[in-house]
């Protein structure tokens, strides 16, 4: 039979919901369901039963050569196998739910298949979805899109009940899993402190060298707002020298086992800046919930499957070359500056979710100060919104996930400021932060916590706000 692309609806609340989507994707593909992307995750507020938990909610699009009641039958033993009973109430609780929307252009019509699902134009919680599977010009010529119901219809009803105005209200959130909590990131602007413990880094290199001293740190940059530590152990400014993956992890391993018996970090989310696959691999096993690869896979060729692997959320970051030749004439040169970077991140990011990786678990960092000089780095920070919407032309999952923006203390600024010491820069950082963050940056990567933490609450105050229309209009 030939293979055809479905799109398949996810659900489910009860049980760890995030670990019960991981299975079920991994059962989908040993049945021969072949997913090549996924939706972002959406937490919604329970329909028709409401005295029950919260679900959550995504949805995938797949090829298959099982015929529509074969596949039907592959997910119901899927959800039989991750608890489900199909002897409860219609619309209660469920591990996992695991519905057919579309199977290629193809209607189905039978006692026990209706394909496309009946009641899909019905429900925001899986038109979202819907939405971050297609990009915004419908050109990607999937079978399903052409179908009379999925073409316009999709989007026209989407708009009709609120489009992207619906998210963040009516009991439906965009969420992104870290461990085992669920992170609202477009609610405020995310602030993640930097650790650095190298001796070389260009702000703070040599500062925390010892664990003692490397805790401390952490633990004031908590006390100061901090909702994310990025720890790095391999200096990535210009010219820095690669580590040994020994190296690397013995200056990180003895910090993240500190840190693991240190109560403020209760409730902190613990990135590891590295893109040397087995440093991450070492990393999770000690206790680190985010890799954080400026390379965006490029520099280590089992980064992906390591990192799908382990199940864990990655920020990919726009970077060419290395530390060492990223600054090359070759590395700098542009012709659109936000296409251009928006396109070969979108190329690791779509290689990326092809080795497992689902979209819900990348943030994408546009890399500033990374091969590129300084107009280009003003260039991509005033085209932040750009940034976005040129992510939408290839994915609006990706478009529709976490931008994380690292630009404290970036040598960028010191030449505009005519200043070259990096820790006399943060006003200028906040001040470009500010310009991020009007442009839709979710998570800023920093040195001073706490002036960040007050320039984030007023730029939220003004942006995040703004997003949404008032009560009276």
């Amino acid at each position: 039979m030939v293979a055809q692309e479905v799109v398949i609806a996810m659900g489910g609340n009860v049980g760890n919901r995030v670990a019960n989507f991981k299975n079920a994707l991994n059962l989908m593909r040993q049945a021969g369901i072949n997913i090549s992307r996924h939706a972002c995750l959406y937490e919604s507020a329970p329909a028709h039963v409401t005295e029950q938990p919260s679900f959550l909610n995504s949805a995938v699009a797949a090829t298959t050569t099982l015929e529509p009641h074969a596949l039907l039958q592959a997910l119901k033993r899927i959800e039989s196998h991750l608890g489900r009973s199909f002897q409860g109430m219609r619309y209660g609780p469920r591990p996992i739910d695991l519905d057919i929307i579309f199977y290629g252009n193809h209607t189905v019509e039978t006692d026990t298949l209706q394909i496309p699902h009946k009641l899909f134009m019905e429900r925001p919680f899986v038109l979202a979805p819907l939405i971050d599977l297609l990009d915004s010009k419908l050109d990607r010529h999937d079978h399903w899109s052409t179908h009379a119901c999925a073409k316009g219809g999709v989007f026209r009803v989407w708009n009709e009940m609120g489009g992207e105005r619906l998210v963040g209200r009516e009991g439906l959130k965009r969420v992104f899993p870290i461990g085992e909590r669920l992170w609202h990131f477009s609610a405020r602007t995310t602030v993640m402190g930097i650790l650095n413990l190298t001796p070389d880094s260009f702000s703070d290199g040599g500062r925390f060298s010892s664990v003692d001293r490397a805790v401390d740190r952490v633990c004031a940059m908590i006390s100061e707002g901090a909702d994310f530590i990025d720890i790095g152990a391999q200096s990535t400014r210009p010219n820095a020298r690669r580590l040994s993956t020994e190296e690397e992890q013995s200056r990180l391993i003895p910090v993240l086992d500190a840190l693991a018996n240190v109560s403020e970090m209760d409730g902190i989310r613990l990135s590891v800046d590295t893109f040397d696959s087995k440093v991450a691999r070492e990393a999770v096993g000690h206790g680190a919930n985010i890799i954080n690869d400026v390379s965006g896979g490029c520099l280590d060729p089992t980064m992906y499957e390591t990192i799908a692997e382990l199940g864990v959320p990655c920020v990919l970051m726009h970077m060419r070359g290395d530390p060492t030749t990223m600054m090359n004439e070759a590395n700098t040169k542009y012709f659109n500056m936000p296409q251009d970077v928006t396109g070969e991140l979108c190329a690791r990011l779509e290689k990326a979710e092809s080795a497992g990786i689902p979209s819900w678990h990348i943030i994408t960092d546009p890399g500033i100060g990374f091969a590129k000089e300084l107009d280009q780095n003003l260039s991509l920070l005033r085209d932040m919104p750009l940034f976005r919407q040129h992510l939408i032309q290839r994915s609006m999952a990706f478009s529709h996930g976490p931008i994380l923006i690292g630009l404290s203390r970036k040598s960028f600024l010191g030449k505009i400021c005519a200043n070259p010491k990096a820790e006399d820069l943060d006003a200028a950082s906040i001040a470009a932060l500010t310009v991020a963050i009007g442009g839709g940056a979710n998570v800023a990567r920093v040195h001073n916590v706490k002036a960040t933490r007050d320039a984030c609450r007023v730029a939220d105050a003004v942006y995040k706000h703004l997003q949404e229309p008032s009560e009276t209009t």
